[in-house]
């Protein structure tokens, strides 16, 4: 078994299978929890499945490693974690789904920006395509029929953007922190801002369980198990073991589970849909192209 979860195809599709379903389970989630209260339960139950693990790393750690892996949990484990249920409120989970596979495109914009990693001119050119890709997608999907729910779609985008800095961060900062030790370092520091956060909400005060609450609990709390702890934890030993960009593939069939889902549950798909998804798979295709040295040292 261990031998397996070595393997980066085998983790490769478990992340994918995981965060795929998450888009769906945030908006079961929603039902009864509000967007703030969804991002701190899954921050905070990480916090607390991982913090036996993680009091002991955080202490043996320099003040250097423990404040790059305190950026890369904002940027990859905590930011995130609101901006998608905020988004979702207003946005489809199919929507959702297929631009939050525009990562690929900021782990290579982010690596030339923060580490002056190089790109070929394809890969470039995959990142136009895949932009034009998700502002086809914008403009032409629910997001253009409201000028206020266009901004919810870019919550989407910039969490995309997020996840490629935390990507970057993790391979250019945090190579020699064993994977178990950073997913759980980085959930325990921040479980207190997540515990403030949903301490505003009012959800500890005011939190009674009612049938209605039953379902939307039941799917937070696989969402904060598998789709957060187990999920981010094999994503950064996926990064870890190969490449920010090798793990950033998962972008690939991550809008396919996504978009399944979604028609699975009624949710409204259009030919935009598809011609949007399409030109960001051919931009994430380029970007990870088998002939490139500089960002690809998964071999």
């Amino acid at each position: 078994m261990g031998q397996l979860f070595n393997n980066r195809w085998v983790l490769l599709f478990v992340i994918t299978l995981t965060w795929g379903s998450s888009f769906i389970l945030i908006k079961k989630s929603l039902i009864a929890f509000s967007p703030y209260e969804i991002g701190s339960i899954r921050v905070l139950g990480s916090g607390l499945i991982f913090a036996i693990i993680g009091i002991p790393a955080i202490l043996k750690m320099s003040k250097k490693t423990l404040l790059w892996v305190t950026v890369v949990g904002f940027f990859g484990n905590f930011l995130p974690m609101y901006l998608f249920p905020i988004a979702q409120t207003r946005v489809s989970s199919s929507l959702a789904g297929i631009l939050d596979s525009l990562f690929p495109i900021f782990v290579l914009i982010f690596g030339f920006l923060l580490f002056g990693i190089k790109s070929k001119l394809s890969q470039v050119i995959g990142a136009i395509i895949g932009f034009l890709g998700a502002a086809s997608l914008i403009y032409f999907s629910e997001a253009n029929t409201e000028a206020s729910q266009f901004w919810y779609v870019m919550l989407v985008v910039i969490a995309g953007a997020s996840y490629g800095v935390n990507a970057v961060l993790i391979k250019e900062r945090t190579p020699h922190v064993n994977a178990v030790q950073l997913t759980a370092a980085i959930y325990t520091i921040w479980t207190i801002p997540s515990l403030i956060i949903l301490y505003f909400t009012g959800f500890l005060q005011n939190f009674e369980m009612s049938p209605e609450y039953i379902k939307p609990m039941g799917y937070l709390a696989f969402l904060t198990l598998f789709g957060t702890a187990i999920a981010m934890f094999l994503y950064y030993k996926l990064i870890q073991n190969t490449s920010a960009v090798f793990a950033s593939t998962v972008s690939y069939l991550l809008p396919i589970v996504a978009v399944i889902w979604g028609i699975l549950d009624g949710e409204k798909f259009t030919a935009w849909y598809i011609f949007g998804g399409v030109l960001i798979l051919i931009g994430i295709y380029l970007i990870n192209d088998k002939k490139k040295k500089p960002l690809d040292d998964s071999k």
